[in-house]
């Protein structure tokens, strides 16, 4: 009598794969990197940029400005494995550079159209990059940095708001449809009369982050009295070194922290390394 033996098979539906997810910590500092003549920083600046480039370390993606004739010792300290080329020292380079954890391709720096002479703008090519920073594969968003015109006179208020316009012309051809962050020192204030910051941020479908986790979304407007800076809540006062997002219909993001770390970057004597605080956002990202 033949024996059969048989053997059952369970089958276990598949299930889709989680989409890619992940955080990426952000940090925009100007670097005061003007020759020390000029420099309004009040203290050595070689000494202070290879100080801050070993500060940086911790940062996934890191715009700098200003980084004009120091960057050398900036980047001996800074160990990110990806960064962009300097376009040069005072008066040829733009003084914006980007350092990542993550992959950065197709690099390109546009000058202002305008500039006013009053903060000394039109000494250096100041402007923008545009970049691409890879999360993961088939994942990335399209990453600005900007240095806008500095003063509050009325020439600078409409050289600052044409640039913001040509900024916004260049992601509407450049970025459509995908995640931006742009971050930098916009030199911009809600609370400062004529500025078109509001404008810029909502044609372009942006928000920043500040407002989002410091100010419960709502903005404040030119008749609102400037909040102070107290060293209990030092985060609750308008920075003009500015992290603005937008995710896409293929990718969220999400502001998880918003910090203005000016503690983490100063000299042993405790006196700061810049005539800026850097501003930091942790970001969650999710692909969708």
């Amino acid at each position: 009598m033949a024996l059969c033996l048989t053997t059952a098979v369970t089958l276990v539906p598949s299930t889709a794969s989680a989409a890619p997810a992940g955080t990426f910590s952000a940090i925009t500092y100007n670097v005061a990197g003007l020759p020390e003549p000029l420099s309004s920083a009040p203290y050595p600046r070689l000494e202070a940029h290879l100080a801050i480039g070993a500060r940086l370390a911790p940062y996934d993606v890191v715009n700098v400005q200003e980084d004009f004739n120091y960057h050398w010792a900036l980047y001996w300290t800074d160990t990110h494995p990806y960064r962009t080329w300097s376009s040069g020292p005072v008066p040829f380079g733009s003084g914006l550079n980007t350092m990542a954890r993550h992959p950065v391709t197709d690099l390109k720096r546009v000058t202002w159209a305008t500039c006013y002479i009053n903060q000394a703008d039109c000494l250096t090519p100041k402007g923008f990059t545009y970049s691409r920073v890879k999360l993961a594969d088939g994942v990335s968003f399209d990453l600005y940095n900007l240095h806008a015109d500095a003063g509050d006179q009325e020439g600078d208020i409409k050289a600052r708001n044409a640039g913001l316009a040509q900024l916004t012309a260049y992601i509407a051809e450049h970025s459509a449809g995908r995640a931006v962050v742009i971050m930098g020192d916009t030199n911009a204030r809600y609370t400062r009369p004529g500025e078109n910051l509001s404008a810029f941020i909502r044609d372009n479908g942006l928000t920043d982050s500040w407002v989002a986790l410091k100010q419960g979304g709502a903005e404040p407007t030119p008749t609102t009295p400037p909040a102070g800076c107290a060293p209990t809540a030092p985060d609750r006062c308008e920075s003009i070194d500015k992290i603005l997002y937008r995710g896409s219909p293929t990718l969220a993001l999400t502001p998880a922290t918003y910090a203005t770390p000016a503690s983490e970057f100063l000299r042993d004597d405790g006196k700061p390394l810049s005539d800026h605080a850097p501003t930091t956002v942790a970001f969650t990202w999710t692909a969708r």
